[in-house]
């Protein structure tokens, strides 16, 4: 009988190890690509809500409306803006309000001449996610909310409150505002 003395992996071993790795790796590359769109997803969720925050203490502590527009100027993009009570400005449409060039960012003050000076900067969704529905929203001063329906900007409705939904692929994702301003993530 013969002892074998050397150590070692035989390239049998090898390349069966090396198939086992390459089956793993093939089956974990479309959890980690399902990962990666759920953050994306997650992250443009947290960004609108973080900006509808925004808009509502802006509103209260300026004592101004503040409006949160969708899609604005262009699809996949949000702004901020100040409601200043005049239709040609506030109605505008998206390519011409919402363009920071039209309707630049000024350090905000309290002399209304100036007026609009709170606005945001324009924002973009995280790439490949979309708004799926979504409402203009208006933030009055004391807190509560309006959202654009049928041309007007009404009360958001009790007690759901209305919906921005925010998708990539078959995903969705929701954030909720309620009429008191009350803003929740929804998974």
């Amino acid at each position: 009988m013969q002892t074998r003395t050397e150590s070692g992996f035989t390239v049998m071993e090898m390349i069966i190890t090396l198939a086992a790795i390459t089956v793993l790796a093939g089956m974990a590359v479309p959890t980690i690509q399902n990962v990666s769109e759920s953050m994306k997803l997650g992250q443009g969720q947290r960004d609108v809500e973080r900006e509808m925050q925004t808009a509502r203490l802006k509103a209260v502590t300026s004592n101004r409306h503040m409006r949160l527009r969708f899609n604005c100027p262009a699809a996949g993009q949000y702004r901020m803006v100040e409601v200043v009570g005049d239709t040609t400005i506030d109605d505008a449409p998206p390519a011409t309000r919402c363009s920071a060039t039209n309707y630049p960012i000024v350090p905000p003050d309290n002399n209304p001449l100036t007026r609009p000076n709170n606005d945001g900067p324009v924002r973009d969704l995280p790439r490949t996610v979309a708004f799926g529905s979504a409402a203009n929203l208006d933030f009055a001063p004391d807190g509560t909310v309006l959202y654009y329906s049928g041309g007007a900007y009404v009360p958001v409705p009790d007690p759901n409150g209305t919906s921005i939904t925010l998708t990539k692929s078959s995903s969705v994702v929701r954030i909720t505002v309620n009429r008191l301003g009350k803003i929740q993530l929804v998974q």
